[in-house]
């Protein structure tokens, strides 16, 4: 009797682009396919922020190249994308969110929001999938939604509205380019301790609010979503494609 083994959950000889990754998930998520063998390219607008992330990754024996970018420039990031892919793995972890009462959403922030949450993820998430099907290569593409994706809450009606069109988004996409063998699917964090995150979290009712409904009584820590991504990006979920990981601690189980 042969027993069956575990899909490998490594990921060497892989190229994975990340963006949003000078902090919070975007940085963990780079860190996690890194120690996971994977040569990252880290993206995000900053490029000295970038080049410091760089260099303690290189400190610490990993492959990471920063490649300083604006998602929000299509042309230029496309570009970008033909003359550095292609890519087997993308995590895309760059967000905004710019929370308000419904009745006072500007303009201005709605089209921002948009602007980087589902426009810039639209043709970023297309363009790296152009490079794997034009190369005739699997791949594994990775969008960092949220559990608001899948329920709403107060003050947050442009960034939900973001979140559940990323959700109906990557469907659409996995059912396209499954015949490729180009996976997508979406991560679902709750509330992760990050630098985007503290102003909701420095207030003790928002606070007590999100304690309350996270079952598992407590807020995420960049470590929480490390693992996750791990198993997206690798050969363990070689068969999960246009999916939902929810990393929400029971938030969304009511």
């Amino acid at each position: 009797m042969t027993l069956p083994q575990t899909p490998s959950f490594r990921l060497d000889g892989k190229r994975a682009l990340v963006t949003g990754a000078s902090s919070g998930i975007g940085l963990a998520a780079a860190a996690a396919l890194a120690q996971a063998g994977a040569e990252v390219v880290l993206v995000a607008r900053g490029a000295d922020r970038l080049a410091e992330v760089a260099a303690e990754f290189a400190a610490n024996g990993f492959s990471a190249k920063p490649l300083p970018l604006d998602i929000t420039d299509i042309a230029a990031t496309e570009v970008a994308l033909a003359d550095h892919g292609p890519f087997d793995v993308l995590v895309n972890s760059a967000g905004l969110a710019r929370h308000s009462p419904a009745l006072n959403t500007t303009v201005q922030d709605y089209d921002a929001v948009m602007g980087v949450n589902l426009r810039a993820a639209y043709f970023l998430t297309r363009a790296v999938a152009r490079g794997l099907i034009e190369a005739h290569k699997p791949g594994s593409l990775i969008n960092i939604s949220s559990q608001m994706g899948h329920v709403g809450g107060p003050d947050r009606a442009v960034y939900c509205a973001t979140k559940h069109a990323l959700e109906g988004m990557t469907k659409a996409m996995a059912i396209e380019w499954g015949p490729h063998a180009v996976r997508v699917n979406t991560l679902c964090p709750t509330f992760i301790r990050t630098p985007l995150a503290e102003q909701t979290l420095a207030n003790p009712e928002r606070r007590k609010w999100i304690e309350d409904k996270i079952k598992l009584g407590r807020v995420g820590e960049v470590e929480d979503i490390m693992g996750p991504v791990v198993f997206l990006a690798s050969d363990a979920s070689a068969l999960m494609t246009g999916a939902s990981l929810l990393i929400d601690g029971g938030w969304t189980a009511e």
